[in-house]
């Protein structure tokens, strides 16, 4: 026989009952005097505690025996005091929040909006605007409260809070599936999600009752020197407004445009220029269009040959720094164009005297390899290549390799006509 049966009187069980029968007795009297439910009852919510101290003993079988043995005493002594508090069981129980959070509303934070949404637009800027800075006149369309109503939707007075939600837009539902509640949420049809219910003779006549009417907005854009696509330029307060919150932002991102002759990466930039290859040799001047309509004059020095391919710098004439007063480097990286051969007088071909000239100048030819002295030798000349030629040669030795791929002992039939 058990010492006392307190806790299980306020769960409304006997002392013999089964784990079954304790947890359905604590779903039942939890979801019935949760503090979301009963906010203006402060005896629920002296209820709720109660029953989940109660099933957080009986509940444990440990616990459940010193009490059945002892009784409350038995459990302060024994190391039971303080335990789980009353909505950490009950979330714990039920897999999560508090059920009646989002059933009821109410509860105890407050989930509504705080700040209307933020209005968010990509900025596509030239390289030339980002390497001069400029400023940006950006319009967009925002909504605003109606100054004809200031945000009432209606006439004062008219507006009246919607009875069947309660003013929340959303209805708390329950539908029965076999032995399980479902609980869900849907939008309340008398306001259809408003909250409030306006007459239709007493709506504002410029906003329809939306409390809000379209604006067209100008707003100036500063897009500093050396800006970095990604970055984000805000206006705080200029975005939508809408009644009982604050206004929302609006938020340009920077996106650098492709440019047709110069690529950046920070605060260089890199320029691929195209010279022939006399000025590779002897020298001689090319000329840069920057991105501020200066020209750079940029000279080769004469013997100092450039290799395809090799990379120069000319430092200080990148971009600017964001917000600094330095400048990145240019880099030029050179393609050297060979000509597709060399002539003679009147288009000729190479005279006997131009060569020596060319081997008077360039550096001696250099053999990496020579045969030995007894060697076969034979003698060849160079083609030029043809690519059809070569593809359509590439072609017929596959069909080859196919019929090759034959099976030794398969025969050609060959149909003959009757």
């Amino acid at each position: 026989m058990v010492k006392e049966t307190k806790f299980y009187d306020i769960l409304g069980v006997t002392s013999d009952c089964t784990e079954a029968q304790l947890k359905s007795a604590y779903k039942k009297g939890a979801l019935k005097h949760h503090p979301d439910k009963n906010a203006h009852n402060p005896e629920a919510a002296e209820k709720f505690k109660d029953l989940s101290h109660a099933y957080e003993v009986l509940s444990d079988p440990q616990k459940r025996q010193l009490y059945d043995t002892y009784g409350e005493e038995g459990l302060e002594q024994g190391g039971a005091g303080g335990g789980m508090a009353a909505e950490d069981l009950f979330a714990q129980f039920f897999g999560g929040g508090s059920a009646f959070g989002s059933m009821f509303g109410g509860g105890m934070r407050d989930t509504g909006p705080k700040k209307a949404r933020t209005i968010s637009h990509v900025h596509k800027v030239s390289l030339e605007d980002i390497y001069r800075g400029k400023i940006s006149k950006l319009a967009l369309q925002k909504s605003v409260i109606c100054p004809k109503c200031d945000g009432r939707g209606g006439k004062e007075g008219a507006v009246k809070k919607c009875t069947g939600c309660d003013g929340r837009g959303m209805k708390a539902m329950m539908r029965q599936m076999g032995p399980m509640i479902q609980r869900f949420q849907t939008v309340c049809p008398d306001c259809q999600g408003e909250g409030e219910i306006i007459r239709d003779r007493d709506r504002c006549k410029q906003c329809n009752g939306k409390k809000t009417i379209i604006e067209r907005k100008v707003l100036h854009v500063h897009v500093d020197r050396g800006v970095k696509s990604g970055t984000k330029i805000e206006f705080r307060g200029e975005g939508d407004q809408l009644p009982g919150v604050e206004p929302g932002d609006v938020v340009f991102e920077i996106e650098q445009k492709p440019h047709s002759r110069f690529q950046r990466k920070d605060d260089d930039l890199f320029y691929h220029a195209d010279i022939d290859l006399l000025t590779a040799l002897a020298g001689g001047t090319i000329y840069i269009e920057h991105l501020d309509d200066r020209w750079l004059t940029v000279e080769i020095i004469p013997g100092e040959v450039i290799s395809p391919g090799e990379v120069k710098v000319i430092r200080g004439q990148g971009m600017p720094s964001y917000r600094h007063h330095d400048f990145g480097n240019l880099y030029i990286q050179f393609n050297v164009k060979f000509p597709e051969r060399i002539t003679g007088p009147d288009d000729g071909p190479m005279t006997e005297e131009a060569r020596k000239a060319l081997e008077q100048i360039l550096p001696p030819r250099k053999i990496d390899q020579t045969p030995p002295p007894d060697a076969m030798m034979e003698d060849f000349t160079l083609d030029t290549v043809d690519p059809t030629r070569e593809n359509a040669r590439a072609r017929g030795m596959a069909m080859d390799e196919d019929d090759d791929d034959m099976h030794p002992g398969a025969e050609r039939v060959q149909c003959a006509s009757q």
